[in-house]
């Protein structure tokens, strides 16, 4: 049985002499497995597309266990990232963490959008690769539900004087209430403000803005710290990524 997909390729890895095995992230089926025969032959049709990033429409066929590439129309193929090797690790990062949070046949459309979205961002916007990335994670996390509550005191439910952030709760907390927290720290009112508008705009205005270096960091101390809490794997790219981009 044969149908068409529309999406992106996650990773490809080598199988047997010449063919490839592919993780497409699909609009219609969520995360499937594809294997695209020859892939490694020089001059296979399916030599350029399978590699990470390849976005477009992939005919398959439905085996028992797995599918097979038919064909494919790749419409874009993000070769600004193959050129700028710290963008392709933020790319490589960013598929792995879709690889990590999508599933086979489940509704893989949203994070499909935010993915190539998040990908164009690195290729043409001047925002900064780091902002680029703290973006992409914070909505990710809420595709899955997993978000920090930013818009109200995590105790009280109000929406006044929100300066303090629970590493634990993963929230804010307002000025009353943060009292016998001890993991709380501050955050500014810049920060905050970031934070709500990169879970609320609308996805075509997420990269759109930049960020003062002072409010960069407050992004990233808070990301990172409610990553640990809701990752669970070594991500192989984010640890290349960490490496190249030390000083």
């Amino acid at each position: 049985m044969a149908l068409a997909v529309t999406g992106m390729v996650l990773s490809a890895m080598p199988v047997g002499e010449y063919d490839k095995r592919l993780v497409i992230l699909t609009k219609e089926k969520g995360k499937i497995t594809a294997f695209a025969k020859g892939a490694r032959k020089p001059g296979s049709a399916f030599l350029a597309c399978s590699n990470p990033f390849s976005f477009g429409t992939f005919e398959l066929y439905e085996g028992r266990s797995a599918y097979s590439v038919l064909s494919v129309n790749i419409t874009n193929y993000f070769e600004e990232l193959r050129l700028d090797a710290e963008a392709a690790y933020f790319g490589m990062y960013f598929c792995e963490l879709a690889d990590y949070y999508c599933h086979e046949f489940e509704d893989g459309e949203e994070t499909l959008k935010l993915l190539y979205q998040s990908l164009r961002a690195l290729s043409h916007s001047n925002i900064g690769k780091v902002l680029v990335r703290r973006i992409y994670e914070l909505r990710l996390f809420q595709i899955n539900g997993v978000a920090p509550q930013v818009f109200s005191c995590l105790k009280c439910t109000g929406a006044e004087d929100l300066i303090y952030y629970s590493f634990s709760l993963s929230g804010v907390l307002c000025k009353k209430c943060h009292t016998g927290n001890n993991d709380t720290i501050k955050i500014s009112g810049a920060a905050l403000y970031t934070l709500q508008y990169i879970l609320s705009a609308p996805l075509t205005k997420l990269y759109t803005f930049k960020v003062s270096d002072e409010v960069l960091t407050e992004l990233e101390v808070l990301v990172d710290n409610h990553a640990k809490l809701q990752i669970d794997k070594e991500m192989k790219s984010l640890k290349i990524l960490n490496i190249m981009l030390l000083p």
